[in-house]
């Protein structure tokens, strides 16, 4: 089933940061679109639950380097 997902992602500051997070996570099987706000320190997902999982995307953030919130 497909849905959004919002994460919290601290340590993302800058265009690199948002082209990183959103190269890593759009690869992941499932994923339809990433929207990356810097401003509000948060990458929503769009994304069919039954190819990934949440898990999936919050470890491909932080193999990034970035921290996600919970």
């Amino acid at each position: 089933m497909k849905k959004g997902e919002v994460f919290n992602v601290e340590g993302m500051s800058c265009s690199h940061c948002e082209n990183a997070v959103k190269g890593a996570v759009g690869e992941l099987s499932g994923v339809d679109n990433v929207v990356v706000d810097l401003k509000c320190k948060n990458v929503t997902v769009y994304f069919d639950d039954d190819l990934t999982t949440e898990a999936a995307i919050v470890n491909a953030i932080e193999d990034q380097g970035y921290d996600v919130v919970r």
